[in-house]
């Protein structure tokens, strides 16, 4: 599990102070893009041969409200990776009292630039599978 500081900030909540609810899929974001870095997978290097990884499904559930200057803690874990799509499952908490505020869970698929789904490369797919095969 890869596990992201983020402080809430004041645009991120609405006028009681609270987060608003889409903050938490940027945040979901974050914690992956350093779970793949982590692993030695760069978006930039993806990008440069022409593969992205489109989200085809996402979801959270929230349990607790976030609020302005919370720091959080934003866990990401790799849940399901072949060479096509990785699944991943999430959880925020809120760090000074360790309430659990939101879990989730997205699936992305390795596509080109058209869209078409292809087989992740096996430079970019071992690396992964060794961060993901130490949390089995």
């Amino acid at each position: 599990m890869i596990t992201v500081r983020e402080k809430v900030r004041f645009v991120e909540t609405d006028m009681m102070g609270v987060v608003h609810h889409s903050n938490h899929f940027r945040w979901f974001e974050m914690a992956r893009v350093e779970y793949l870095r982590q692993a030695g997978v760069l978006l930039l290097d993806l990008m440069a041969q022409d593969i992205v990884f489109p989200i085809t499904e996402v979801s959270c559930q929230y349990k607790a409200s976030a609020r302005f200057d919370d720091w959080l803690l934003i866990q990401a874990k790799l849940a399901d990776l072949s060479r096509a799509k990785m699944v991943f499952t999430y959880q925020i908490v809120r760090e000074n009292d360790h309430t659990l505020l939101a879990t989730g869970r997205t699936q992305n698929v390795f596509t080109d630039g058209s869209g078409r789904i292809i087989r992740l490369p096996l430079e970019y797919y071992n690396g992964l599978h060794a961060l993901f095969a130490t949390e089995e």
